[in-house]
């Protein structure tokens, strides 16, 4: 598998190596149990901040793409070929798109959505 990472791409760095990986899960050039390079050995062969690595591993993880198993490192997940095809910000967007909708529809305004939303996304209970 060949990441390449284009830093004048206005996608973020991360989304295009979660993208290239699911990409690579969906073409068969990775498979399920196969391993995958540690964040610090492939932050420096893409030459990036492990960091950046570490949280498209997160978001890999989080969508059952990849699995860490501790110290013996990170393999591509079993289930893998059926999680990189689903979308998840896709279901968010519809999930705000249905919400938004009915609240226009209760004569809601825009000024007040975007309040609503904000205290919901600091609200100290998420």
């Amino acid at each position: 598998m060949e990441i390449t990472i284009n830093i004048e791409d206005p996608m973020p760095l991360f989304t295009q190596l979660v993208e290239q990986i699911k990409s690579a899960v969906i073409s068969d050039k990775v498979r399920p149990g196969d391993p995958l390079p540690s964040i610090r050995q492939l932050a420096n062969d893409l030459e990036l901040n492990s960091k950046t690595i570490a949280k498209a591993y997160k978001l890999l993880e989080r969508d059952l793409v990849i699995q860490s198993k501790g110290y013996r490192g990170t393999f591509v997940h079993p289930d893998a070929i059926v999680n990189s095809k689903m979308d998840l910000n896709a279901d968010v967007l519809a999930q705000l798109d249905n919400a938004i909708s009915a609240c226009k529809t209760a004569g809601v305004t825009d000024s007040e959505i975007r309040i609503a939303f904000s205290s919901a996304m600091n609200s100290k209970n998420n």
